[in-house]
């Protein structure tokens, strides 16, 4: 075998198939481009998804790439299992050729075993490896003993081995429906001295067979009533972990034993002072450390930040369990964030090098809030496995120690693991539920993909230069399905061959408008994308529209103006965003409307009103010098040499627009644009907030509707001028002065207030009843609000020192009651448990404590019910008390 390096062995692979024919093409975020389907990229093909659904076509038919996958969350979430194997992570690099509709199964095969016994590439002996295929597979099965020549015993057929027709190791299914087929896998066996079952043994467990490659034959597509027909393009995606090819070329029985996670955990070892720092990489806790800093690292810098929710909430997960383990291992105060510096040295990555400051506050952060209560809840957790009746945690408690102390689910399953100890994880969900919690789950990600509108059409955009363009209707959808005629008065969305609409994309909204000819007309009111298609979507409200008629599309101008100004602005906001805040300032999202438009971006800490001045400064000065704004052409590869900004989510084919803004702003952008800055006229930025941990939104006007805002407001003020009776230059003052009487007045009335509670304390003593040694009053207050009463109860309980008050009083068209109990008396009888019972026999709303407790009831007809209700319960608990 060789003995390469990880980087030199996934260029070995790379280079491999380059040399079959192969493109190389860049591997895609972790965040899936416009897929709701998927929670993160979690395999090479996803970027291919819609190629293999035949929405789209692809200019090279074989490709190669190395992918940065997660699997943690959703279908695929190996988080659990991190630390406690060789072979698990929840961030890897998947390499991966793909042939799409031309080579197919004998090639694959071919391929596949020449990288890994040839002698000029991985050169492994041939007797280490044992195949699978799926059971009625005969055509892999034969290639791969009749033309490879694998003996007949080394090739094990598995069949359904997961409860259901098609639910097998050997069977890939993009989902319930769509694309699917048989694969055959390719195990390598690191010995006898390593423990662990053949594959598809029943109890098959170990790391001694280690499955490094599966190849995919797309070959059927599977339809809601479970039957499969023949693809007429059939395709190869396969799959192989960097991380454990590199183990086997590296000699390793570990994927934590290779160069890198040896490298990185000695590395880490030596930051939190362990000894023997270059001998670690079977420790569990610093498995997971390495494992889980790669992870965060590399999803903050595709854009995903730590939340209670979604990706945010996964990268929580997995950051707060990392933290746990150093915890675990005696490590003192703040130690994660430290580690980027580390993992940067060890890739040499220039993307993740320029945005270690960015990356390091976030993780400080998010560590610094965990530490605080990670404590607390641990010791909550002992206590409770100290309690413990048996060997099984139930789901109700791990939910409380997640909800209420903050401890993470995965946290505790950690916990209990080492300890023998089995928790209820279904139970957890299910309290989960109960308490209406978000959903944590990634059960939304999910798809029939043969609903999806297919479209293998494409539209040419001429949008940039035209408003008008002439074209031909090609596709006509009604209710998502194909249909030659579109009526009066229905929807649908219709395709053609040429439009001037813009299609939704990169946080820009589609046009709106008009498609037309003498005979109908067909009013659009968005446009998205379909593949390579454009699709007007609308109603058609005269005549009648059918497929190849020829028609003029005609987007409404004075819209797509508004929204060409808006995102320009955007552009100008981003660049004065980093000019003020600093270079760590990076797009994450952003929506452009004719309306307003909305920025998010990377920041700690809210922008003070004196940065929001500058921004909002700087932007218009830019607009004043009224830059030309030009777009040019360019390959992705030399605007990225430029080191040019690229916006997130843009997608552009193999040129992109570049976009300069005189020599303040040059990016890349897909969108529509002003001609020159002065067409902004005036930028306003309405809001800044922050929406999650390190991400702030900025909300702004432009042009026409920046100045009616700016007039309304002046407007505003001269009425509020007139109100007060001042002019707008002296309105402030105004206010002040108003304000310190407001304030005078209220202290006037509190005193009032006071000097009423006191007399009224002393007409009320008068009515107390004394129950045997206890005193008890019951009565009607009038015009009294809650603070009121309740002032008036705590004056009571310190005279009567023994004593039960209820008051109640009509107030404000409702019913409030306020319950006081000694603290002597309390224990026996609960103000909280009074009020509860009163208000659930009359539909009330209210709680407290044992010795306060207050509630508001709507209907004020029941106050004889009321007295009552009070009366019988309050007698009842004191007769109890005698016995």
């Amino acid at each position: 075998m060789i003995n390469k390096s990880t980087t030199e062995i996934r260029q070995m692979f790379l280079t491999f198939f380059q040399n079959k024919g192969h493109k190389i093409i860049p591997g895609s975020s972790l965040i899936p481009n416009n897929d709701q389907t998927l929670l993160f990229t979690n395999a090479g093909m996803n970027q291919f998804k819609n190629i293999f659904l035949g929405l789209e076509s692809i200019n090279h038919s074989r490709i190669t790439t190395a992918q940065h996958c997660i699997r943690a969350g959703g279908k695929h979430n190996d988080l659990k299992n991190v630390g406690y194997t060789n072979r698990h992570h929840t961030f890897f690099e998947m390499l991966g050729n793909f042939s799409f509709d031309d080579y197919f199964k004998q090639d694959a095969i071919k391929y596949a075993w020449e990288l890994l016994t040839g002698k000029n590439w991985f050169n492994i002996p041939e007797n280490r490896f044992w195949i699978t295929t799926y059971h009625t597979d005969d055509e892999s099965y034969n290639i791969w003993i009749k033309e490879i020549g694998i003996p007949e015993d080394r090739v094990i057929r598995i069949g359904d081995n997961k409860g259901s027709i098609y639910a097998s190791d050997n069977f890939w299914q993009m989902g319930n429906t769509g694309p699917c087929g048989p694969c055959t896998e390719i195990f390598y066996d690191h010995g006898e001295s390593i423990i662990g079952n053949l594959p598809g043994s029943v109890d098959g467990y170990g790391d001694r067979y280690t499955e490094i490659w599966n190849i995919v034959f797309m070959q059927f597509n599977r339809y809601n009533d479970g039957s499969l027909k023949l693809l007429s393009k059939p395709f190869v995606d396969t799959g192989m972990g960097l991380e454990r090819i590199s183990a086997v070329l590296q000699n390793v029985h570990s994927n934590y034993e290779i160069d890198i996670f040896r490298e990185l955990i000695a590395s880490i070892s030596k930051l939190i002072m362990l000894s023997d720092f270059n001998n670690n990489s079977s420790n569990k806790s610093l498995r997971v450390i390495a494992d889980h800093i790669r992870s965060s690292v590399f999803l903050i810098s595709d854009g995903v930040f730590p939340s209670n929710e979604g990706r945010g909430y996964v990268l929580r997960r997995i950051i707060r369990r990392a933290i746990y383990h150093g915890y675990m291992i005696g490590v003192k105060g703040l130690f994660f964030y430290k580690l980027v510096k580390p993992l940067i040295y060890l890739l040499d990555n220039n993307k993740i090098e320029s945005q270690q400051i960015t990356i390091e506050k976030i993780l400080m952060n998010e560590e610094r809030q965990f530490l605080r209560i990670l404590d607390r809840g641990i010791k909550l957790l002992d206590y409770e496995l100290s309690q413990l009746q048996g060997d099984i945690l139930t789901g109700e408690i791990v939910f409380l120690l997640y909800d209420t102390y903050g401890v993470p689910f995965d946290v505790t399953a950690d916990i209990c693991y080492e300890r023998g100890i089995k928790f209820d994880e279904l139970g957890f969900y299910a309290a989960m539920e109960q308490q209406k919690s978000k959903s944590r789950n990634s059960s939304i990600f999910t798809s029939n993909y043969n609903n999806i509108i297919k479209i293998d059409k494409n539209s040419d955009f001429s949008g940039y230069e035209k408003i008008i363009q002439r074209s031909k209707v090609t596709a006509i959808f009604k209710n998502d399905q194909f249909v030659n005629v579109l009526h009066q008065n229905e929807n649908g969305i219709i395709i053609c061959d040429k439009t001037c609409f813009y299609a939704e994309s990169g946080g820009q909204v589609g046009d709106s408008g008009i498609i037309s000819n003498n005979y109908f007309q067909f009013v659009v009111s968005d446009t998205k994308k379909y593949a390579k298609a454009i699709g007007h979507i609308g109603k058609l409200i005269s005549g009648s529209i059918s497929l190849n008629d020829l028609v003029n599309t005609q987007i409404d101008i004075k819209r797509r103006n508004a929204i060409s100004i808006n995102h320009s602005a955007t552009h100008l906001l981003h660049a004065a965003l980093r000019k003020v805040l600093g270079n760590h300032v990076i797009q994450q999202g952003s929506l452009v409307t004719d309306k307003y438009l909305r920025f998010d971006f990377n920041h700690f800490s809210a922008m003070t009103a004196i940065e929001i001045d500058k921004i909002e400064n700087i932007v218009n000065y830019q607009i004043r010098k009224n830059h030309s704004i030009v777009t040019t052409l360019m390959y992705l590869e030399e605007a990225k040499e430029k080191g040019l900004v690229i916006f997130k989510n843009d997608r552009c084919n193999v040129k992109v627009r570049v976009l300069n803004i005189g020599d303040f702003s040059t990016e890349l952008c897909c969108g529509t644009h002003a001609n020159r800055t002065g067409d902004i006229g005036l930028f306003r930025i309405n809001s800044e907030s922050s929406i999650a941990a390190g991400i702030r939104r900025i909300e702004a006007v432009t042009g026409q509707v920046a100045i009616d805002l700016m007039r309304s407001q002046s407007h505003l003020l001269s009425e509020i001028s007139k109100l007060i009776n001042t002019d707008v230059n002296n309105l402030l003052k105004k206010i002040k002065v108003t304000l310190d009487k407001v304030k005078l007045l209220e202290k006037s009335l509190n005193e009032l207030k006071w000097k009423q509670v006191a007399q009224k304390i002393i007409s009320l003593h008068k009515q107390v009843k004394k129950i045997n040694e206890v005193n008890l009053l019951i009565t009607n207050v009038d015009n009294m609000d809650f603070n009121q009463l309740r002032m008036i109860v705590d004056g009571l309980k310190n005279k009567l020192k023994l004593a039960i008050i209820v008051l109640f009083t009509i107030y404000n068209g409702k019913v409030n009651i306020t319950v006081g109990v000694t603290s002597n008396l309390s224990t026996k009888i609960n103000a909280n448990d009074l009020i509860m019972f009163v208000s659930q026999r009359l539909g009330g709303k209210g709680g407290g404590r044992a010795d306060i407790a207050q509630c508001v009831i709507s209907n004020i007809t029941i106050v004889h019910d009321l007295l009552f209700l009070i009366e019988e319960w309050i007698y009842s608990r004191l007769r109890l008390m005698n016995k």
